[in-house]
């Protein structure tokens, strides 16, 4: 974990910078989340609500709407695919994406139609943290102020 800003940033997850959401790959599936940047960004979540399971969710398209004290907006896809499992536990419990935003606080899972394409529009590793970097000190942002 590598923390810019004040803000966390796992180098092992592909980053969607300008949106604030993480993929991981797991197995045939992608793991989908928002990151440490925008749970502080939004403060304290108090509703999500989940696309279905089953629904196929373009890339760049909406698999959930989060709400904030601050903040109401959708979760974008960073690849398209079907939806085949949801976090009810943040349905249920939204802090959670505050509490652990890479863990607990995850939002879909879903079966990318073409991960080796569209995983080239996303960074990671190092190039990730360097572009979250860059990204943070453009737009005067840090975590864990205020």
């Amino acid at each position: 974990m590598t923390t810019v800003r004040g803000c966390d940033i796992p180098e092992d997850l592909h980053y969607l910078v300008e949106k604030h959401v993480w993929a991981r790959r797991d197995g045939d599936l992608v793991t989908v989340g928002l990151t440490d940047v925008a749970q502080n960004l939004a403060k304290t979540f108090v509703s999500v609500t989940l696309k279905a399971v089953g629904k196929k969710v373009a890339k760049g398209k909406s698999l959930a709407t989060a709400e904030s004290s601050k903040w109401v907006g959708p979760v974008p896809n960073p690849v398209g695919g079907e939806v085949v499992e949801v976090n009810d536990a943040v349905a249920g419990r939204p802090s959670l994406l505050n509490e652990d935003p890479y863990g607990a606080g995850w939002i879909a899972r879903v079966r990318p139609d073409d991960w080796d394409t569209e995983v080239a529009d996303l960074v990671t590793g190092s190039e990730g943290v360097e572009a979250y970097q860059r990204f943070l000190e453009a737009e005067g942002i840090e975590c864990g102020a205020g």
